[in-house]
């Protein structure tokens, strides 16, 4: 089958790109760096295509350009998807975001929405955060590394990749059972088992964001509820392997 893969370039999309290609599927990467702006609709094709998904993001915190974003991204995807009869629209999310609606989680909260109104045969999947996020987010100040407060399930981004590739080689599912890892860790305290196994000294700063936002990390509303589907590797495993 031809499968689309939207942010086909990043830490999620590459890997499903690499898992297609190595199941003997066609793919077709949609990213600028392959002509194709998501957030225009520009030199979007999608004739052909058995399947599309979207692991594509933008790099914000911000509420507003979330929402900006995936509303036009989304909305172009569908688009084209009706034009050239798609027959499955796959849309990565995070567990909790709908119910948080805040910051970054803004605009997964609208895709999400505008997928499930489009009349077009999708499948939503939320899974919690990477294991490869710990390092990737963090900020670094001097020798500190800081990580936001948070409580979640996190998994490896080749787990949720392939996920995501058996997702699309079958039918739609509408909203998919959730996805996480075994074992509860916080962001920070992942990091410091990850930089623990490097032998690097670096501290790690955990640090409560204020409001809503903030206060939902830390509450458990990102984490995934009885009907969750659990994946390895734990984070022991991930990081021995590294």
């Amino acid at each position: 089958m031809r499968i689309a893969i939207a942010g086909g370039t990043g830490v999620v999309g590459s890997r499903v790109v690499r898992l297609a290609e190595e199941a003997g599927h066609e793919t077709l990467v949609l990213s600028r760096s392959r002509g194709v702006d998501l957030a225009a609709g520009s030199g979007l094709d999608l004739q052909g295509v058995d399947a599309v998904v979207d692991a594509s993001g933008p790099a914000t915190t911000s509420a507003a350009k979330s929402r900006t974003f995936f509303e036009a991204v989304t909305g172009g995807l569908l688009r084209a998807e009706a034009d050239a009869g798609v027959a499955h629209h796959i849309a990565l999310s995070i567990v909790g975001a709908a119910g948080i609606a805040r910051g970054y989680y803004a605009g997964k909260a609208l895709q999400e929405q505008v997928i499930a109104a489009s009349g077009r045969p999708w499948t939503i999947l939320r899974t919690t955060q990477f294991f490869e996020f710990a390092e990737q987010n963090a900020m670094a100040l001097g020798p500190w590394r800081i990580l936001p407060r948070m409580r979640s399930r996190p998994l490896a981004a080749e787990t949720v990749a392939e996920r995501l590739l058996e997702i699309a080689e079958g039918p739609p599912l509408g909203d998919a059972p959730d996805l996480a890892g075994p074992d509860e860790f916080g962001m920070a305290e992942l990091l410091r088992e990850i930089l623990r196994a490097r032998g690097e000294r670096r501290r790690v700063l955990e640090v409560p964001l204020p409001g809503g936002f903030g206060r939902a990390l830390r509450d458990g509303s990102i984490l995934p509820g009885p009907e969750a589907e659990i994946r390895g590797p734990s984070a022991a495993e991930w990081i021995a392997a590294r």
